[in-house]
């Protein structure tokens, strides 16, 4: 895996992000789909918080406060890595991780600002990841073992999988 290619992909995915924003009309983005679900603040909320707790493991993986262990990933996540996509399920945040980043409303400011955020961290740990090794792996709520460069590729998976569930609500709410 190519870190400086990740990085890309990860950029070009939050520039999406930031577009998203810009389109989306303020008296619809934290409005509830009529089907139930997040509302596009809601999802801000959520990625954006998930993405940085990502960037905090990749951390501790190229810092070496993650210890070393033959721990690896588990079936979903050798399925997630391998495929860079979630499996075709629905599936709800884990209650853990919900009660420590539970999805909340934010304002499109906050989304912009929680952006420029993420994209820098984002910078900090690809500079540090090429001299990680391997062995040095963080628990993820349900993929497995995770070291630098998996926590790295699973930042852009992620953002791509709520990018969609954007269009998804976008959608339902009639907006173009």
């Amino acid at each position: 895996m190519s870190i400086i290619k990740e990085q890309k992909a990860i950029s070009a995915v939050l520039d999406d992000y930031r577009k998203q924003v810009d389109i989306i009309p303020d008296e619809a983005f934290d409005v509830t789909p009529p089907n139930g679900g997040w509302s596009c603040a809601e999802v801000y909320s959520h990625i954006m918080q998930a993405s940085m707790a990502s960037t905090i493991a990749t951390e501790r993986c190229t810092h070496g406060t993650a210890k070393p262990t033959n721990k690896k990933l588990n079936f979903w996540g050798w399925y997630v890595m391998l495929t860079s996509r979630f499996p075709p399920i629905k599936s709800k945040v884990p209650p853990k991780v919900e009660a420590r980043m539970p999805a909340t409303k934010i304002s499109k400011e906050e989304a912009r600002n929680l952006i420029i955020k993420l994209r820098k961290r984002v910078d900090e740990m690809a500079i540090l990841i090429n001299t990680t090794p391997s062995v040095r792996r963080s628990q993820h709520p349900r993929l497995g073992m995770l070291n630098a460069e998996q926590w790295f590729k699973f930042i852009r998976i992620h953002l791509q999988h709520h990018l969609r569930q954007l269009g998804r609500i976008k959608k339902q709410l009639k907006i173009a």
